[in-house]
């Protein structure tokens, strides 16, 4: 019957808008693109690895839309054939309709019925969003309306529930949202002044015989902005009611605890020099959209494995970094509570990161004839200091913790870093960068095992230019690590022959391979290994083309601080996507 509705309610608009099309000289304007990639995994009798029980697998997505005047409709069908690509959601099968949305937008007025995306503020009471590349669509399914009286006011309130695959997850979200610029509104132009508030509850019917926690799940934001010349300070805090605990499988609704949430960014930036800093403390500040979790057991995962029914956003703060090695231990920000005897205790995270650039100038002794970029980067995570028991007064086994404000424990993480870039003639140009990071295992990925990582890399990439067409781009870097697979050292090629067709080749070989050290994996590789990977691509227009064939590490995949987990594999990829 759903799918049905969804038939008649795109069809029907999308033949009400053609119709007055016909009658009026605006035009109805159609547009639409789309994106495949699909992954041939082969067998590699070094890796012992076996292709798959489904070897051809493709992650497909074609998007319509239709916009005539001041209404849009539109949808997206999805296709995952024969599977969804390794280690994407369960629930990512079959073809269906996955999103579908009618809007109306006026100057003051913005209506969607159907699935939208929105974010309050930084993100962390709401962010639905997608994310092809990590499995994430969390679209709310509903209604939103955001009403703006003038330019210096928007209103935002919103029903909907949160897509997980081809459905929705049971949990109803409700959300309101303003955003006001004071400073505009009282014609104040010495500094700007910014306020904004945010509320969002998550409701979901309980058991009769639950009775810690309300149905209700309610978090507020309220953020301020000042801006001064070339300064700006922006703060958001944020508190969350009380809410079961996440397990690794399953909900705790005895054990349930606030949350909360402060972030602060402030910065200086004008030509050829500035500075970012940002600091966030967070606890126990995961929100999903239904309290109870999917187990897959024969993969050994839950659902907040592929980062599903999650309703807000709170990435790692940490750069994001060109260097393949330097993606090898990349920290997920720790924003949830653990409490397990067996293994560790973590009660959320404090921490921040600082990012400074200078540009000395032409003609200077260090800036040269072309000038040189120096761009320094500094992160640290830590664990929130707490009191904590595993049981009550009464001898029951349910835990309970109280935090310090501002007091740390372990070291979860840190990301010291420095990147020079130099222009040496019209047609060259260079980059060097150098990485010192350490990884505490135990803590980031929540095992028994208790061991740190401290690595430094380097890190050099050229590009020169051949003709006004033509361009190569080489890079080499090398990882010193004391603990896991120790060293490694990679390289990567790229040639573009023209604005059309383009080849490159890359590897990363770990040659410090010991099977007597801690390893964070012990079940993969265990020797020496070339992760190796080539391929080219064509584009014409906006349609790409790009094939490629080599090893896939395992570990994590992260994009803009969101990470998931894939297998190790061997095989051959190919990517289209067009739009139109």
């Amino acid at each position: 019957m759903n799918k049905i509705l969804t038939y008649a309610f795109l069809f029907s608009s999308l033949f009400a808008l053609s119709q007055e099309a016909d009658s009026t000289k605006t035009k109805l304007k159609i547009s639409g693109s789309y994106e495949g990639n699909g992954q041939w995994y082969t067998n590699d009798k070094n890796r012992k690895i076996e292709h798959d029980s489904v070897p051809l697998r493709s992650n497909n997505y074609l998007n319509f839309n239709a916009n005539y005047g001041k209404f849009t409709v539109g949808t997206q069908i999805e296709s995952y054939t024969n599977e969804a690509l390794l280690n994407f959601n369960p629930k990512f099968k079959r073809t269906d309709f996955a999103t579908y949305y009618a809007n109306y937008k006026s100057k003051k007025l913005d209506v969607t019925l159907g699935h939208y995306y929105v974010q309050f503020g930084s993100g962390m009471v709401l962010r639905t969003w997608e994310d092809r590349a990590l499995g994430i669509n969390n679209a709310l399914r509903g209604g939103k309306i955001v009403y703006s009286p003038n330019d210096n006011i928007s209103l935002t309130a919103l029903y909907g529930r949160v897509r997980t695959g081809f459905d929705v997850a049971k949990g109803d979200v409700f959300g309101f949202n303003a955003d006001v610029n004071i400073s505009q509104l009282i014609k104040l132009e010495s500094f700007d002044f910014k306020y904004g508030f945010s509320a969002v509850s998550r409701y979901e019917e309980l058991a009769e015989s639950v009775t810690n926690i309300e149905p209700f799940t309610n978090l507020f934001s309220n953020r301020f902005e000042f801006g001064y010349k070339n300064y700006y300070l922006n703060t958001e805090y944020v508190f969350k009611s009380r809410d079961a605990m996440v397990r690794r499988d399953y909900i705790d609704t005895q054990f349930a605890k606030e949350g909360a949430g402060l972030l602060i960014n402030f910065g200086y930036s004008k030509k050829g020099f500035g500075f970012d800093a940002n600091l966030r403390r967070v606890e126990n500040m995961q929100l999903l959209a239904q309290r109870s979790l999917d187990n897959y057991p024969a993969l050994s995962s839950t659902s907040i494995n592929y980062n599903d029914k999650i309703l807000n956003f709170i990435p790692s703060l940490t750069k994001q970094h060109h260097s393949n090695l330097a993606n090898i231990y990349v920290y997920q920000s720790q924003f949830q509570v653990v409490m397990d005897p067996s293994t560790i205790n973590k009660f959320g995270e404090i921490g921040g990161q600082f990012d400074l650039f200078y540009d000395f100038k032409k003609g200077t002794t260090i800036g040269g004839k072309y000038g040189t970029k120096v761009n320094l980067n500094v992160s640290t995570w830590y664990n929130l200091k707490a009191k904590f028991r595993y049981s009550n007064n009464a001898g029951e086994s349910i835990p309970n913790y109280h935090t310090e404000l501002f007091q740390t424990t372990e070291k979860y993480f840190s990301d010291y870093n420095i990147e020079i870039t130099k222009k040496l003639s019209p047609k060259f140009k260079t980059a060097f960068t150098y990485i010192n990071q350490y990884y505490n295992n135990r803590y980031i990925q929540g095992v028994a095992k208790q061991f740190d990582i401290n690595s430094h890399t380097i890190f050099s990439e050229s590009s020169y230019q051949l003709t006004s067409k033509k361009a190569i781009t080489i890079g080499f870097e090398h990882m010193w690590a004391d603990n896991d697979r120790k060293n490694w050292a990679g390289a990567n090629v790229e040639y573009n022959h023209n604005e059309h067709w383009s080849i490159f080749a890359m590897d990363m070989y770990n040659y410090g391979f010991d099977e007597k050290s801690h390893l964070i994996n012990e079940n993969i590789d265990m020797f020496d290994i070339h992760f190796y990977n080539f391929g080219a691509a064509y584009k014409k227009g906006s349609t790409r083309i790009a094939l490629n064939y080599g090893r896939q590490r395992g570990g994590l995949v992260c994009a803009g601080g969101v990470c998931r987990f894939v297998p190790p594999s061997t095989g051959l990829g190919i990517q289209i996507s067009t739009s139109f």
